[in-house]
């Protein structure tokens, strides 16, 4: 070993009497210059060629060289080097020392770092490079996989990643960018040509895929640590995108080819579906899906449809175009799952959506609304409302709903001719929207609320004449004789006439009515179910409240008090003493209050009713004191026994056909006048008894009591004017409830106010009317200084 001769070392020494550090200076020793470099040549064969080694104190060994400085003096130092450093403070000729225990400094030589072969990068990047233009060219390779693996190890562990990645890259930028140049000019046949694109994609993947398999430490160490830097799969996609974008008629042929393809599969023909998905996969990978195939494809399926759909809408009826429109969705969502991209599914839908259904909702709806609805065709139309419901278009839907049902239904409602079968109508045409409701709509609620508006609407176009006409259609399913009919089936009747009750407005026009024919059906006995008609009775309660159906519910107590009350008279002495043989009489004791009014008519009856008559009466007010007995003959109703050529018949006769016929006992022929003159009758009233006996059909006696069911024209001008005076009443005590309430109130407000209470519709000018009239009567007063302003007078 050879040391500088005008340089001191400085080591680290270590005392064995104390662990403390000191630092110490030697001097140079120029005699001991070729012991040492031949004890560094025998004690390290390693000494590299430059004769420098590397010296680490330490503890001495065996093989150790050690220097013993405490044998040696100051006069025996060899002379300092001017250069050296002074000698250590303590250390001085004058004054003598003790003895210091003894220090020891170790030198250790340690081995050389070892070196690369020369040429080693250079070297092991060859045999990367021809295996990987063995795999461009698909070509065997000499060296196996695990060396080229160990060889880009050993790159990366000598830090030469860097330059592998740029090579790698560079040999993969020449291929990729010879293999697409390759494909210009290729065939004009565009599935050809896909075909080439999509083989030239395939084994770029596949071989992206092998070189990264074998430089995989390089993507594990060296990417991953250096910012910026692409993976090598993410490389090859940029470097294939790059010049991809490099060759523009490769990119515009093979988009070409695409949408010529998808438009061949729309127009029915058989298509390379995979093909179409490997291509539209490599878009994807290479991030320009979006901008060079989506965009462009978008713009042609909107073309493609919006010439369809005008050309369908004008040669196909409706529901044939609404199935095309339905198919050609669903054609479009299974492209989406076959070979497009997931992102392009909603887009593709609405362009579908918009070019096919948008576009022509007004025309759908014009051309074949109507005529679904006629044919109640739910199918069709459950098929409309999905459709219409995707481009939100419901709107348009339930608008013409709502004309659809205001146009049929008028017809039904403004036809006089057809009013007997108005109701039935009605039902029948209600069942239908809701059948239309339930299984087309959805049950959805503003198409319910459609329905009931557009319904309400109707029958109250012609004012009180639905609601009459509904009052009698209940009359007749509750009349006895609706043979074939079980409860359950009336009562379902009921249940659907009470729907059309709702909508009525002037619902005290169906209770006057509908109480004028109860009040027959209970006095007559020609109710088909009692059972029914409580139940009726219960479901307009419900409806309208107990207000409603107070006087209703009094016709029926009658009816039971009346039969308690014949009892007695039947157990009475009067009845057991005095009453005539052969007779039997039933007398219904009715409240004025609760049944409808009925005109006095004078008819002289036979003498044995008159006597049955005085005795009940003379029962009656014993039992009754201070009250009053008025009988209502024409609400009378009897069973003849009558003897016959061909045997004995009984006839269910009313009262007045029954003094008719028992003048007959005692002659053969009688004139019009003679009857008159022996009953009483008034003139119109015989003339209609008498017609019912002799103008019948066939075996008419058995039925002549049929006309006092039925409905005189006065009976009916009748209730109609008792409603109306009804009306005014209820009218003045709105006002008058109104007006004490608010004392002072403007025309506009009383009105107003008057429409939010009243039940029933009214115009504004008989309003007025009756404010007059309560003005004449000092109910109220106009202002003096604005006679648009009433006060109330207490």
């Amino acid at each position: 070993m050879s040391l500088p001769t005008k340089r001191s070392a400085t080591t680290t020494a270590t005392t064995s009497s104390s662990s403390t550090s000191a630092t110490a200076n030697f001097p140079p020793m120029k005699k001991a210059k070729s012991q040492a470099v031949s004890a560094c040549s025998s004690l390290d064969p390693s000494c590299n060629k430059n004769g420098l080694h590397h010296f680490i104190p330490s503890t001495a060994a065996d093989n150790d060289v050690v220097f013993d400085s405490s044998s040696m003096t100051l006069d025996d130092d060899p002379k300092l080097d001017d250069r050296s450093p002074p000698p250590a403070a303590n250390l001085s000729r004058k004054k003598a020392t003790p003895p210091q225990p003894a220090k020891k400094l170790v030198i250790k030589l340690v081995k050389a770092k070892p070196t690369l072969p020369a040429h080693f990068e250079v070297d092991t990047w060859a045999k990367l490079q021809s295996a990987i233009k063995a795999i461009f060219l698909k070509q065997p390779d000499s060296c196996d996989l695990e060396k080229l693996y160990q060889a880009v190890n050993d790159l990366c562990l000598h830090k030469m990643g860097g330059n592998l990645y740029q090579r790698i890259e560079k040999e993969c930028e020449a291929h990729i960018s010879s293999v697409l140049q390759s494909l210009v000019g290729q065939s004009p046949d565009l599935v050809v040509f896909l075909s080439l694109v999509e083989r030239c994609w395939q084994d770029l993947c596949d071989q992206m895929l092998m070189i990264r398999g074998i430089a995989l430490y390089l993507d594990r160490t060296y990417v991953k640590q250096t910012p910026n830097v692409r993976s090598l799969w993410d490389m090859g996609l940029h470097l294939f995108r790059k010049h991809l974008a490099l060759s523009p008629e490769v990119e515009h042929k093979t988009v070409t080819g695409l949408l010529r393809m998808i438009e061949r599969e729309r127009l029915g023909e058989s298509v390379d579906r995979t093909l179409l998905n490997h291509l539209l996969k490599m878009f994807t990978a290479l991030g320009i899906y979006a901008e060079s195939f989506e965009r462009p494809f978008l713009d042609c399926t909107s073309e493609f449809y919006a010439a369809e759909g005008m050309k369908y809408m004008q040669q196909s009826d409706v529901p044939d175009y609404l199935k095309h429109v339905e198919m050609r969705l669903h054609e479009e969502h299974e492209r989406c799952l076959l070979y497009l991209d997931a992102s392009t599914r909603k887009p593709l839908i609405a362009t579908a959506e918009r070019q096919l259904l948008e576009r022509h909702i007004s025309a759908i709806l014009d051309k074949g609304f109507m005529m679904l609805m006629d044919g109640h065709r739910t199918e069709d139309l459950k098929r409309m409302y999905s459709l219409f419901l995707r481009v939100n278009a419901l709107e348009s839907l339930r608008q013409a709903l709502s004309s659809y049902i205001r146009r049929a239904g008028q017809g039904i409602i403004m036809d006089e001719e057809k009013d007997k079968d108005m109701v039935s109508s009605l039902l029948e045409f209600k069942a239908s929207l809701d059948t239309i409701w339930e299984e087309s709509f959805s049950k959805n609620e503003a198409f319910c609320n459609t329905i009931k508006d557009a319904f309400e609407h109707l029958i109250n176009l012609r004012q009180n004449r639905p609601a009459e006409l509904i009052a009698k259609f209940l009359d007749e399913k509750l009349r006895a004789g609706n043979k074939g009919t079980s409860e359950e089936e009336l009562e379902g009747t009921l249940d659907k006439v009470l729907v059309l009750f709702r909508f009525i407005q002037g619902k005290d026009v169906f209770e006057a009515f509908y109480k004028k024919d109860l009040a027959k059906r209970l006095l007559l006995g020609k109710s088909a179910s009692i059972d029914a008609e409580k139940s009726m009775i219960s479901k307009l309660k419900t409806e309208c409240g107990s207000q409603f159906t107070n006087k209703l519910e009094g016709m029926f107590k009658d009816i039971e008090l009346s039969k308690e009350i014949n009892e007695s008279f039947k157990q009475s002495s009067q009845a057991r003493t005095k009453l005539p043989s052969g007779i039997e009489m039933s007398v219904h004791v009715l409240t004025t209050g609760y049944w409808p009014t009925y005109p006095p008519m004078d008819v002289r009856l036979p003498h044995e009713l008159n006597v049955y008559q005085d005795i009940f009466k003379e029962f009656y007010l014993s039992k009754y004191s201070g009250r009053r007995l008025m009988w209502q003959n024409s609400l009378g109703h009897c069973v003849l026994k009558a003897e016959f050529l061909k045997g004995k018949k009984e006839l269910a006769v009313s009262l007045f056909q029954t003094v008719v016929l028992m003048l007959f006992n005692d002659a053969q022929k009688l004139s019009f006048q003679d009857i008159k003159d022996a009953t009483s009758i008034e003139d119109k009233e015989l003339r209609r008894t008498l017609q019912s006996l002799a103008c019948g059909k066939v075996r008419v006696l058995q039925k002549v009591n049929a006309i006092q069911m039925k409905e005189t024209v006065e009976e009916n001008t009748s209730t109609t004017e008792r409603v109306f005076q009804d009306r005014q009443y209820q009218v003045d005590a709105a006002i008058v409830r109104i007006m004490k309430t608010r004392k002072v109130l403007s025309h506009t407000l009383l009105i107003t106010e008057l429409f939010q209470q009243l039940k029933f519709p009214i115009k504004p000018a008989d309003l007025k009317k009756r404010i007059e009239s309560l003005i004449d009567r000092e109910y109220l007063e106009r202002d003096k200084s604005n006679p648009q302003i009433y006060n109330y007078l207490a």
